[in-house]
């Protein structure tokens, strides 16, 4: 009988993990494979021959990606890195190809846009926009969160090393990630941490209806996980074990979140832990043998979190936080056009700050440590190399995250953007 259950069990599992169902849930959302003649032309677009009326199309193209990166041959177990089989091989110029067709826009729209969670696009906009339009407070205690769940998700991925949903049957609407591991989703983990976090961080501050934000964090996560699932970049068990992974390390986490808080403000070793310990994980990330974006996407999360904690600390030692002044919960004033406007002008402003501290910051550190390290700053794979690409990202969002928590606030209040008499 226990035998009987253990099969079942696994066969559950095997069920969750099969690419088979990733590929059903995507024709059930309109999105279905179509195979056709095609060539690559020289600049990069795959176009399909015998399609009539279709023309000239772009497709998602594992092989050609791995060809021109030099990254073609078989790696570890990830199936991402088996595409020399007889279905991507290429004679010439042509060769077949899996495309995609779209025949539902609506879920097209909704799951590509609910996927960008995750991408840098999101970190510069969401999160501090929380900073800026709320209570730096929910901000902080965001980052910290997101920055713990994504790190040992990462992890997770590159020591246990389980593939993605092959192609075909999945069609895979990414390409970006496609050379990273698969289990556990950490779209899925960051979606789940910063829905409910938020929920859980924002009822201490803020009134609010509490079923109408628990509501909203389910939706926003649920969309993100299914995103997963309609891109082709992960198995349902992925997705599943990405939630519950988030869940268990919130619920753990939970009851310290007040006293990180206060330490993170207070204690005078504060920075130096801030800095020290998200560099030395950055440099200590699990080695594979072949270029995967973890590395990089992990340094720049922790990055982000070390230059917030660095100026939050450094906001309270100058005796400005710009949090929400009590008693709480607040009652948030309504939202009126001068509102809107001045909340509007206000992430117009931070972000153009935060965009220009972006690329004036890894111009400069990408041009010192190729210099350093004897580099070509346009030799692609040289700014790959963990001497290069490691301290140009970490410095680069470590001047990201002091801008936002110390300057834009300040900047705000020069303009009359920000009315003090609201923080403290």
């Amino acid at each position: 009988m226990g035998w009987a259950r253990k099969l079942k069990m696994w066969g559950f599992i095997s069920y969750l993990n099969s690419p088979e169902l990733v590929a059903g849930f995507q024709r059930c959302c309109g999105l279905v494979p179509r195979e056709t003649r095609s060539y690559v032309s020289r600049n990069g677009l795959v176009h399909a021959n015998g399609s009539g009326r279709d023309g000239p199309v772009t497709i998602h193209r594992r092989k050609a990606e791995q060809v021109a990166n030099g990254t073609s041959r078989a790696h570890d177990s990830n199936s991402n890195y088996k595409s020399a089989s007889s279905q991507y091989e290429t004679k010439g110029e042509e060769h077949h190809r899996p495309l995609y067709e779209v025949r539902n826009w609506l879920f097209y729209f909704l799951f590509v846009t609910s996927a960008t969670l995750g991408h840098e696009v999101f970190y510069i906009t969401f999160l501090p926009c929380i900073h800026w339009n709320l209570d730096p407070f929910l901000c902080r205690r965001l980052v910290n969160v997101w920055a713990v769940v994504m790190y040992i998700g990462q992890v997770m991925k590159d020591i246990l090393k389980l593939p993605r949903p092959p192609s075909p049957p999945v069609v895979k609407l990414e390409t970006r990630v496609d050379a990273e591991y698969g289990m556990p989703s950490t779209h899925a983990m960051a979606a789940t941490a910063i829905s409910f976090t938020l929920l859980l961080s924002a009822q201490e501050r803020v009134k609010f209806p509490f079923e109408l934000g628990l509501i909203v964090a389910v939706v926003l996560s649920a969309l993100v996980c299914l995103s997963r699932l309609y891109t082709g970049m992960h198995s349902a068990l992925d997705v599943i074990c990405g939630v519950l992974i988030s869940a268990v390390i919130m619920a753990v986490s939970y009851p310290y979140w007040g006293t990180i808080d206060y330490l993170q403000l207070h204690n005078p070793l504060s920075p130096v832990v801030g800095v020290v310990l998200p560099l030395f994980l950055s440099y200590k990330y699990p080695e594979l043998d072949h270029y995967s974006t973890t590395r990089g996407d992990t340094t720049i999360i922790l990055a982000c979190c070390s230059g917030c904690s660095v100026g939050y600390w450094v906001n309270e030692r100058l005796g400005l936080t710009f949090d929400l002044a009590g008693p709480f919960p607040v009652t948030l004033p309504p939202l009126t056009l001068v509102a809107l406007g001045l909340g509007v002008a206000r992430f117009l402003v931070g972000l153009g700050m935060l965009v220009l501290t972006r690329q004036t910051v890894r111009w400069a550190s990408l041009r010192v440590l190729c210099r350093i390290n004897g580099a070509s700053v346009s030799d692609v794979d040289a700014r790959r190399r963990k001497e290069i690409e490691v301290p140009y990202k970490f410095s680069t969002y470590v001047a990201i995250g002091l801008v936002n928590s110390i300057l834009v606030n300040r900047v705000f209040v020069m303009m009359g953007l920000w009315d003090l008499g609201n923080s403290v």
